[in-house]
């Protein structure tokens, strides 16, 4: 039988603290595999970037480079998908894409940008070092070099992410259970197709930050000091930053609050009760002050302070509930199933640890609120729903808490069975579709055929996966080009058709 799940006391909580300060460097076996399995994976790194993602990496081009905020060179080199509809046929930048103070409107978040600034420097000191020796390596932060540090990097988030979602599961669950969580969750979910596939777009560093965020809150909330209220407050300043919609997270902290407002009125504690106020305004405060960069970027850029750039609707009183979670179109768990299991896992999380299950779950539930009213809840051009991945620590932990209550239901070797077996059937699938939706054998726009989908995943990736995978790493750049044609085509007839439908419509 598997151990049971550790109760969430205050001598557990101070006790787990202690172990996690002591063991914070020392590997287990099972984090060594981790990051094994991250340097085998790590050439599988696409350093391009396209889509959303030149928003966010003109951030840190443009200020690396210009020293300002001007995205020109970001747009007129742009993919061909993310030109279209900016770019004139004559090659000039239509003038809609300007904004009322002349700069062009680029809505996206700066946080990528801050977490690429260490290996963006590093990179263009390395070039320009390479031009005292005679090289002529670009340095206007788009060349190979920039790229290369950039997919690095995000790959690192990447796994940092997972990686920091390990440390938290396995405290509440049995370390084999917490590892298989994170392996199920690092290639059976939406996570490493913008972790590998797509590192421009902000979807890995936003699963690190969330991922860093709630581990940091877990491990000091069995008392935690005003500094250690002001690190967390700049954690989640950072986490907002590089995703605005993490900021539905900060329910976490508000719920742990509120609850402990409650015990010590009730204990009339009213002495520890103002100083938890205190605190709460430092958190709060210090968030704001870690906003500062957002706010000064979009008065430059749009004129006022709040105004993000964001023109889609939301709806709600009528959220896409259903569709977001089970559609054809990057439904949640039809695309991602693994995901059914994660969530199953932190509503049987209460069995061990009430709070904490309760917390992540009115989490989740509350993010699924939002996301179903956003105009665009499908992503857009998605894998899976991409917005998800920002809650992979959740997932994480859910997954493990399943794996876990089903070890504690069986016996031992139907349970590792299972558990074993069934996270390499879902790993399969997803890396199968993952292909599939790279290579455009189902649309990456709206709604897939699941009849064709899986005759695909038996018929035609075996044969077609070898051969692609040995041009994905020797001829790169003709099979990206030729992906970006495949794409174009497929825009092209979406926008062909005379009644193509809003992701809302029925």
């Amino acid at each position: 039988m598997a151990k049971t799940l550790r109760s969430g006391d205050n001598r557990r909580e101070q006790t787990s603290i202690k172990e996690d300060n002591k063991h914070l460097f020392r590997f287990t076996k099972y984090e060594r595999v981790l990051i094994l399995l991250f340097f085998i994976t790590l050439p599988l790194s696409n350093p391009w970037v396209r889509g959303d993602g030149v928003g966010y990496y003109a951030f840190g081009r443009a200020i690396l480079i210009g020293h300002n905020l001007d995205f020109t060179k970001d747009w007129l080199a742009a993919n061909d998908s993310f030109r279209m509809g900016r770019i004139d046929s004559g090659g000039n930048i239509r003038p809609s894409q300007y904004t009322v103070t002349g700069h062009l409107d680029n809505h996206f978040t700066l946080g990528p940008a801050f977490l690429w600034a260490p290996f963006l420097v590093a990179a263009h000191l390395a070039v320009k070092i390479s031009h005292l020796f005679g090289s002529h390596i670009s340095a206007d932060g788009v060349s190979s070099p920039y790229r290369i540090a950039m997919a690095l990097s995000t790959a690192l988030y990447g796994f940092l992410a997972i990686w920091i979602s390990f440390r938290l599961a396995k405290k509440y669950c049995e370390e084999k259970w917490a590892f298989l969580g994170a392996l199920g969750i690092w290639f059976a979910s939406s996570l490493p197709v913008y972790m590998y596939f797509n590192p421009s777009w902000a979807h890995a560093h936003s699963a690190f930050a969330v991922a860093l965020f709630l581990w940091y809150w877990d491990r000091t909330r069995a008392e935690r000091t005003w500094i250690q209220w002001l690190i967390l407050g700049a954690i989640a300043g950072l986490m907002i930053n590089v995703y605005y919609v993490n900021a539905i997270l900060l329910i976490v902290p508000l719920l742990e609050s509120l609850s402990e407002f409650w015990k010590r009125q009730k204990a009339h504690q009213l002495a520890s009760a103002r100083r938890l106020f205190v605190y709460d305004v430092i958190f709060s405060v210090t968030i704001f002050v870690a906003l500062v960069p957002i706010f000064i970027t979009k008065k430059i850029i749009y004129g006022s302070y709040f105004d993000l750039g964001y023109p889609e609707n939301w709806f709600w009183s009528s959220p896409a509930l259903l569709k977001v979670c089970f559609a054809a179109d990057h439904g949640l768990f039809s695309w991602t199933p693994i995901l059914i299991l994660s969530v199953v896992g932190l509503f049987l999380l209460r069995r061990y640890a009430r709070d904490l299950s309760f917390t992540f779950t009115a989490g989740f539930l509350i993010y699924l609120y939002t996301i179903g009213c956003y105009q665009n809840w499908d992503g857009l051009s998605s894998f899976g729903n991409r917005f998800f991945i920002s809650l992979t620590p959740m997932f994480v932990l859910g997954l493990a808490s399943f794996f876990n209550w089903i070890a504690d239901s069986w016996n031992e070797r139907p349970a590792t069975a299972f558990a074993y077996g069934t996270t390499a059937l879902l790993i399969v699938w997803n890396l199968g579709l993952i292909f599939q939706w790279g290579t455009h054998l189902i649309p990456v726009r709206g709604p897939i055929s699941w009849r064709d989908a899986a005759y695909n995943q038996v018929a035609v990736v075996p044969v077609q996966s070898v051969r692609s995978l040995e041009a994905y790493f020797t001829r790169r750049g003709r099979l990206m080009n030729l992906i970006e044609q495949q794409d174009m085509q497929q825009l092209r007839e979406r926008n062909e058709k005379p009644l193509d439908k809003s992701p809302r419509d029925d």
